[in-house]
């Protein structure tokens, strides 16, 4: 069992920054990909980015890339996204979740076994 808990989401201006960290615990061995979605609301879930384990490797959403930065240690088994520029359509919950194998044939989400409870992040006009 792996456990999921994210931080750092808050009431933000917009053209503002903010910072979720992901802590994972438990049965992390063989947790190779840990990522970030999240749901806006009236909205399904969406996929914001992933981290591998082996050189850090990344990947993002196509509107996340240039505001949105994900990055791991390994270590301490976290995953942080810094997200910059805030927009109000950023407004959200954010999830963090991990994954012990990634095959980009199929949607993101499928690859991901662990969630966590999420993390709002609101972000004002």
């Amino acid at each position: 069992q792996v456990q999921l808990v994210e931080s750092g989401g808050r009431l933000v201006q917009a053209g503002g920054s903010v910072r979720l960290s992901c802590a994972a615990s438990g049965h992390t061995f063989g947790t190779y990909v840990m990522g970030w979605f999240r749901q806006a609301p009236g909205k399904e879930r969406e996929f914001v980015a992933l981290i591998r384990r082996i050189g850090d490797s990344t990947e993002y959403a196509q509107p996340m890339k240039g505001r949105f930065t994900i990055s791991r240690d390994n270590t301490k088994n976290t995953v942080t996204l810094q997200i910059d520029n805030l927009k109000p359509e950023d407004t959200a919950v954010y999830y963090c979740a991990a994954g012990g194998t990634y095959d980009s044939t199929v949607t993101p989400e499928k690859n991901f076994l662990y969630w966590g409870q999420g993390t709002q992040v609101t972000v004002s006009s």
